[in-house]
């Protein structure tokens, strides 16, 4: 079975990826920690530069980069597999690494409707298991015929012994079916993580912007919570985008820590706003009432969590107005791949 050595630079860390496997697949499994989300090739945070050799990419082309970062010699790291030995510039995440990944059952303790797309699944750990996790991270359900759906973890980490979920039920979605029309209370699932490299970096204490779309508010939840808990004062501002107010499944909480703490402040942003739409709202894309709000992003992180659409045009939009790309760190949600094309193609 062919192998192939990849060296990762500046780092110099060196891990071996067999034959058939992703280079993102091999180095999270010789504990080498590469930024990643969807794993699907579609948001982009996997990009790395080859400096010495070739891949090709036997299942998806890469999709989230353009033709300029082809030509500059990026690449998927989800997808590319070596045809040689390689070198590739790509930034290491020192902070995961000595937080194990598990499996573990869970079960049901509670499942809530919060809108009427979008129930809320908290989920009981074995008495002698806990997930250690950073918040922003998600975790993967494991189902049936090896298919997998990832869920952002909703509560912080100090929560020892349960995970709250955010399910969205999507039409045409087997899993998400069956989460809102047949999964009782006391049910037990499989869960592996935690995994995904979305998380709050604390290396320089810059103001925060969080924005996110749908179901996206939940991991940006975790790490607020994880934030108040912990005592962190830096200023957060938060965007959270959905179609309409009904959407905005837990709009009262982030009024709430507005509210009680000066540092964070809050703006709901309705793409189609209507009569019950939130005071003061936006009406508009979220990422343009994060525009209207900070036209220079060049001294902010920005945080942001939801679907493809809304992460691929705010993330250029943003770096067009001043936001370091080094400072900008998202999760990008996908839907499994047994859910329709037509599905994939419809907004959150």
């Amino acid at each position: 079975m062919a192998r192939h050595k990849v060296t990762i630079s500046p780092s110099g860390a060196e891990f071996t990826v067999r034959e058939g496997e992703s280079v993102l697949d091999a180095a999270l499994r010789q504990g080498v920690m590469l930024p990643y989300s969807c794993k699907n090739g579609t948001c982009g945070s996997c990009k790395g530069r080859i400096e010495q050799g070739e891949v090709h990419y036997p299942f998806h082309p890469p999709l989230a980069l353009e033709r300029a970062e082809i030509a500059a010699g990026y690449t998927l790291l989800c997808q590319a597999e070596p045809l040689e030995d390689l070198v590739v510039a790509a930034r290491e995440i020192a902070a995961l690494r000595d937080i194990p990944v598990r499996m573990m059952p869970a079960r049901v303790l509670e499942k809530t409707k919060l809108a009427p797309n979008v129930m809320r699944l908290r989920l009981k750990l074995p008495k002698s298991q806990r997930l250690q996790f950073l918040a922003g991270q998600y975790v993967d359900i494991l189902l049936p015929g090896g298919k997998r759906r990832a869920f952002s973890l909703a509560n912080p980490p100090s929560l020892e012994d349960e995970i709250e979920l955010h399910v969205r039920h999507v039409e045409g979605g087997d899993f998400t079916g069956w989460v809102f029309e047949h999964l009782k209370e006391r049910d037990i699932l499989r869960v592996e993580g935690p995994l995904g490299t979305f998380f709050v970096r604390h290396d320089e204490a810059r103001p925060m912007i969080m924005m996110a779309g749908g179901t996206g508010f939940a991991p940006l939840k975790s790490m607020i919570e994880d934030l108040l808990e912990a005592g962190d004062r830096r200023s957060i501002h938060l965007f959270w985008g959905a179609r309409t107010a009904e959407e905005l499944y837990l709009h009262d909480l982030p009024g709430t820590w507005a509210a009680k703490h000066a540092h964070i402040r809050y703006r709901a942003a309705l793409s189609e706003a209507g009569a019950d739409a939130p005071a003061g709202c936006f009406r508009g894309l979220v990422h343009e009432a994060v525009l209207q709000a900070y036209p220079d992003l060049s001294g902010h992180d920005v945080y942001m969590s939801g679907p493809p659409a809304m992460i691929d045009e705010a993330r250029h939009a943003f770096f067009e107005h001043g936001l370091p790309e080094s400072r900008l760190f998202y999760d990008s949600f996908e839907f499994g791949l047994d859910v329709p094309v037509r599905i994939l193609a419809r907004p959150h």
